[in-house]
């Protein structure tokens, strides 16, 4: 597994060096535009709407929009100096909670927990010590420039470490629109709904669920691909090398044009000779 992160976290007086990894992954199918008359593939340039010109990396800065089209400009130096007053590798658990305390409407991203070297001992401490009190621990971590609230939970053998969002991150309920009250609820419409909930009642199992509309893309794709029924890219032959191109290409090629054209000069030279002298 890819490392993303590694620090060390602790608890009391124990330290545990530890690096992270991606317990999640996306499998959503990703799918290229093309341009319908070629087939090429479209890219996204940066360009500025006002001057109409493609903008290099060099050119392009970071700024905080406060109100309409008012922004506040940061340069890289501040933003840097920011972020390493900021980046501790080292995570300190705060306190110990239970997890049924926290909704799940503050869960973010999960990452496996792995000890790193010499860490094995106080990692094997910790997740028993976990485990056996049914708690959880809160602490904060910056990943990527970014601080985070996290909780270090037992996850079968491995601790794991889900980030969460802060409270102000998450919105008020008050903010969502035409919620009815209970009182359009009948007693028979609840029996009913609660009789349903019962017939419908199960063990988790993750293992039985899928994703049907991915699975449904990738058999459409293969039937596509086994009948042939797919397009090739016609790429633009540039009658110059571009950077891209072997540096011996690009010497070879230059030289048969030097050569060209100078047999084309000796050539023109020789005839004008000819001519005088005759």
């Amino acid at each position: 597994m890819h490392t993303v992160w590694k620090g060390s976290i602790s608890f009391g007086l124990v330290n545990i060096p530890v690096k992270l990894h991606a317990a999640t992954e996306n499998k959503d199918i990703k799918l290229r535009q093309l341009h319908k008359e070629c087939n090429s593939p479209i890219n996204y340039e940066k360009v500025c709407p006002v001057c109409e010109k493609e903008l290099k990396s060099e050119d392009i800065v970071k700024a905080y929009e406060y109100s309409k089209n008012k922004f506040v400009v940061l340069d890289d130096e501040e933003l840097e100096n920011l972020r390493k007053e900021n980046e501790d590798k080292s995570v300190e658990i705060i306190e110990f909670v239970k997890l049924e305390e926290i909704d799940p409407i503050f869960f973010e991203r999960s990452y496996f927990m792995a000890p790193d070297t010499g860490g094995g001992k106080a990692y094997a401490l910790l997740r028993k010590a976990l485990s056996d009190s049914g708690k959880i621990g809160v602490a904060k971590i910056t990943i990527r420039s970014k601080e985070q609230l996290a909780i270090v939970r037992v996850y079968g053998e491995t601790l794991i470490m889900e980030t969460i969002h802060f409270p102000d991150e998450v919105r008020s309920t008050e903010e969502v629109p035409n919620i009815p009250g209970e009182d359009k609820v009948t007693e028979k419409e609840l029996d009913t709904a609660l009789m349903l909930i019962e017939q419908l009642t199960a063990k988790f199992e993750p293992d039985k669920y899928q994703d049907d509309y991915r699975t449904a893309l990738l058999e459409l794709i293969e039937q596509k691909k086994n009948g042939e029924l797919t397009v090739t890219v016609n790429e633009k032959e540039s009658t110059l090398p571009s950077d891209m191109t072997d540096l011996m290409s690009a010497l070879q090629a230059s030289l048969d044009k030097t050569s060209t054209t100078t047999k084309k000069k000796t050539t023109r030279k020789r005839k004008t000779v000819e001519k005088k002298e005759a």
